[in-house]
């Protein structure tokens, strides 16, 4: 991989992981289109485009972050203990999928890019539905939708269904506003993220850092993850504001034409 593909990468996935179109399935058709193994080989450069757009999430959401820690540190409970616990639950289903059934996930529907056109198809559709659905509004995130909306968050395993897609989509489906579901949908996957990222580690430990590497010099992973970490800076805010004025419709037409051209392309 040489340092222009980095950048290109890099870019796709700052936009796209905060974008309901799916960062892991752009990811695979870029790999796809530039010739480079989207396995093993590039495991070290993928977990570092994954943090660098935790860390922009970190940089966007910085005061929602600090007044949850803070509510937390009061020891009692309070509004941001409650938000906290929230997102404890959504937490459940993808930490159980991370640990005992990912693997199995990916070995039996595979990774391939049939797989990421149909999932692309099945975003577009949630997209389509919590557009055109209109259920009463309620003020706050309760426990119990924050784990169905986690359960939405664990299916996305699956390269070309959207995280941040089937997250919002799940949660206006279920009532809740626009105006605080892009928000919890970025801080939901901060600890996931993470997690997945230590895991990734200790797979690369085990193949070992240089097969990880893939070859890819120090250069090109540093500017892919900078333009990952800038691009998911300006893709968070953006996606924030294109969330409560409702216009994730283009994003389901966009995700259905792409899910569309794959699906021909791997035919």
């Amino acid at each position: 991989m040489d340092w222009l593909q980095a950048l290109i990468l890099g870019i796709v996935q700052g936009l796209t992981e905060y974008l309901p179109v799916s960062s892991s399935g752009h990811l695979a058709i870029g790999q796809a289109l530039f010739g480079l193994d989207s396995g093993e080989q590039n495991l070290a450069f993928t977990v570092l485009l994954h943090v660098a757009t935790v860390l922009s999430t970190i940089v966007v959401l910085w005061k929602e972050i600090v007044w949850i820690v803070s509510d937390i540190l009061k020891w009692k409970f309070n509004e941001g203990t409650r938000y906290a616990l929230c997102i404890a639950f959504s937490m459940i289903p993808v930490a159980v999928v991370g640990l005992f059934v990912k693997d199995w996930v990916e070995e039996v529907f595979g990774s391939g890019l049939l797989v990421v056109g149909i999932c692309l198809l099945v975003t577009a559709l949630l997209l389509l539905f919590s557009y055109l659905a209109h259920p009463r509004q309620r003020e706050n995130i309760t426990p119990l939708h924050a784990f169905i909306i986690g359960l939405a968050q664990a299916v996305a395993v699956l390269p070309g269904l959207s995280r941040s897609g089937s997250t919002i989509a799940t949660g206006l489906l279920l009532g809740n506003k626009k105006e605080t579901m892009a928000q919890f949908s970025f801080l939901m996957v901060i600890p996931p993220i993470l997690g997945e990222a230590l895991l990734d580690v200790k797979d690369m430990a085990e193949v070992g850092i240089a097969t990880s590497l893939g070859g890819i010099s120090p250069l090109a992973a540093a500017i892919g993850f900078v333009a990952a970490f800038v691009t998911g800076c300006l893709a968070c805010k953006w996606m924030i504001n294109i969330v409560k004025k409702g216009k994730l419709i283009w994003f389901a037409l966009y995700c259905a034409l792409l899910g569309i051209g794959t699906i021909i392309f791997v035919i």
